[in-house]
């Protein structure tokens, strides 16, 4: 490797409430060599990110802003609501949206749900962040509807959360812009979707066949010639000779020795 060469790295940027762990340890047990950078990144910049070259592939919740960028839908998370745990809502197993007509439901500026219409009152102002309005959900200001994972990210203990039946779900996704599908792009693919270490494509798999062409003695499959040209023992042995006999007689009690006793150099006796 020259001085002006750079070294293969693999840049991984992710949403909140994504959990890239599982992935990111099965990389680095396959790829040791290709260090693998995490980039957490907002759910509105996500794609400008990718698009960028700030990432070379991205976790995010879809729909994916563009047809220059490739997404792979992988799950659906549960939509829930969450409220103090001193809540009515605390109560029951589940909620429909229509049950949040009279509740103040806080609407984050960085939202992930599309919303059509969205559920209860509105609040005065519009929390900058989710993590603000998890602050005011615990103030008891009012309630908010968030992916699951984004309610365990900012779990408090003096909050709760609860499935919202009816309401918009958010799918994750990973993504990649579609003119920039490397071999490193293409093993991280194979590793989210469950592909064995022998079936993942790209850089590691060729790297692997080389391997295993590397160790391979020359001329593996042939037979080889013994020295002096002879044919080898297993082909000479029972070559041309009956089985259990020397000389090409036939062995005894085989077919060949009946009626032949007496008879001394294959011919006859004359009597005199």
């Amino acid at each position: 490797m020259t001085g002006s060469q750079t070294p293969p790295s693999f840049q991984l940027a992710y949403v909140p409430g994504v959990t890239p762990a599982k992935w990111v340890r099965i990389w680095r047990e396959r790829l040791p060599d290709v260090p693998l950078t995490l980039v957490q990144v907002t759910a509105a910049e996500a794609c400008g990110v990718l698009r960028d070259g700030g990432a070379d592939a991205g976790f995010l919740r879809l729909p994916v802003d563009g047809a220059d960028l490739s997404a792979i839908p992988l799950y659906t998370e549960t939509t829930v609501v969450v409220v103090p745990k001193d809540h009515v809502i605390a109560t029951v197993d589940e909620v429909s949206a229509a049950e949040l007509a009279d509740e103040i439901v806080l609407h984050p500026l960085d939202e992930t749900l599309g919303w059509e219409r969205r559920p209860g009152q509105p609040a005065k102002d519009r929390p900058a962040t989710t993590a603000d309005a998890v602050e005011l959900v615990a103030a008891g200001v009012g309630v908010l509807v968030v992916p699951q994972s984004l309610a365990r990210l900012h779990h408090r203990k003096d909050l709760t959360y609860r499935p919202l039946t009816d309401a918009p779900e958010s799918r994750v996704a990973l993504s990649w812009p579609q003119e920039k599908t490397t071999d490193l792009v293409e093993d991280f693919i194979g590793i989210v979707r469950g592909r064995t270490v022998n079936s993942t494509r790209g850089r590691a798999q060729a790297e692997a066949q080389q391997a295993k062409k590397a160790k391979r003695p020359e001329g593996d499959g042939a037979r080889r010639k013994p020295a002096g040209g002879k044919p080898a023992a297993s082909a000479r042995s029972g070559a041309g000779k009956p089985k259990g006999g020397s000389g090409g007689r036939p062995a005894k009690g085989s077919k060949g020795s009946k009626g032949n006793k007496g008879i001394k150099g294959g011919k006859p006796r004359r009597r005199s």
